[in-house]
């Protein structure tokens, strides 16, 4: 008897644990965008299809090992459902590991019926878990200058919008975030969907803007187009054998860092496939976590 009491206590310990690693990112009935639907979430095979409530999972490193430095991890999926283990708390895990501290977003998804405009719903939710993640700096022992965007795949197409894109879908009226950035301080992209054009992945493309989209909006969210000056130093993993998204997605990205003086390195490992991970079955694929990490150290974010 009392073995059993024990256990369900212990229960109801982890459950608590697991619900404070959660944390929604708009405030009460005042998410933008919204049709007002009360969503089911739904999953299957640790993937996400449909969103209830978008939010961040947090990861945070020993606070002895910490050093000061957040991403936020923008899980993949073509933009129709988020691969949040594999390509969120894995990676985050990783980052941890570097003394990183990890938010993992479950953004809506453009397919979501209670999204009035579809493609500005992942954006808002991205944009916003930037401002959440930096109000909350002090909070975690984080530097607010040191706040990047990890992603893989479509995550990458989310996350290269928060690095080229000016406007702000996010703000809601009278909220004390309105005045945050959600521009990130550096970007970690992996097999990303970043063109929209020629070698755009196709459902990432009609996931995001639709089935038929303006040339304007294909332009508009090609964003090796977008990128400035003021686009943050950016570190690029792709596989010459992706045969999903195309590694001249990456190419052309950091064809148009050159061009504009931006800070970066690009890297294209011969195997790989759509499948780079944290762990892949070449050894020179492997080397990208460690190539990464110095990366961070040589643009100070890992002092």
């Amino acid at each position: 008897m009392k073995t059993t009491v024990l256990g369900f206590i212990l229960f109801l310990l982890t459950c608590a644990c697991l619900a404070q690693e959660y944390k929604s990112i708009w405030p009460e009935g005042k998410m933008p965008n919204s049709r007002g639907m009360k969503l089911e979430l739904l999953e299957k095979g640790e993937r996400i299809t449909q969103v209830a409530e978008p939010g961040l999972y947090r990861f945070l490193p020993a606070k002895e090992e910490n050093k000061g430095a957040a991403v936020l991890i923008l899980p993949s999926g073509g933009y129709q459902h988020l691969t949040y283990n594999w390509g969120g708390f894995q990676v985050a895990k990783w980052f941890n590991s570097l003394g990183v501290s990890a938010f993992v977003l479950i953004y809506r998804l453009p397919t979501s019926p209670d999204l009035k405009i579809r493609h500005k719903g992942p954006i808002q939710d991205a944009q916003r878990a930037m401002k959440v993640i930096r109000s909350s700096a002090v909070q975690y022992g984080i530097d607010p200058g040191k706040i990047g965007v990890f992603a893989t795949s479509a995550g990458g197409h989310l996350a290269t919008t928060l690095g080229t894109h000016t406007e702000d879908f996010s703000v809601i009226k009278n909220d004390t975030l309105n005045d945050y950035s959600f521009k990130p301080d550096f970007q970690v992209l992996v097999s990303p969907v970043i063109s929209f054009g020629k070698y755009a992945h196709g459902g990432s493309r009609e996931n995001f803007l639709g089935t038929s989209p303006s040339e304007e909006m294909i332009e508009k969210y090609s964003n090796e187009l977008q990128v400035s000056g003021d686009t943050p130093p950016s570190f690029l993993v792709h596989a010459q054998n992706d045969r999903s998204v195309s590694p001249i997605n990456s190419i052309l990205f950091y064809e148009a860092m050159l061009e504009y003086g931006v800070e970066g390195s690009l890297h294209i490992f011969p195997v790989g496939s759509h499948g780079v991970g944290i762990n892949n079955s070449s050894e020179l694929t492997d080397m990208w976590p460690e190539l990464c990490e110095k990366w961070l150290k040589e643009i100070d974010v890992l002092d």
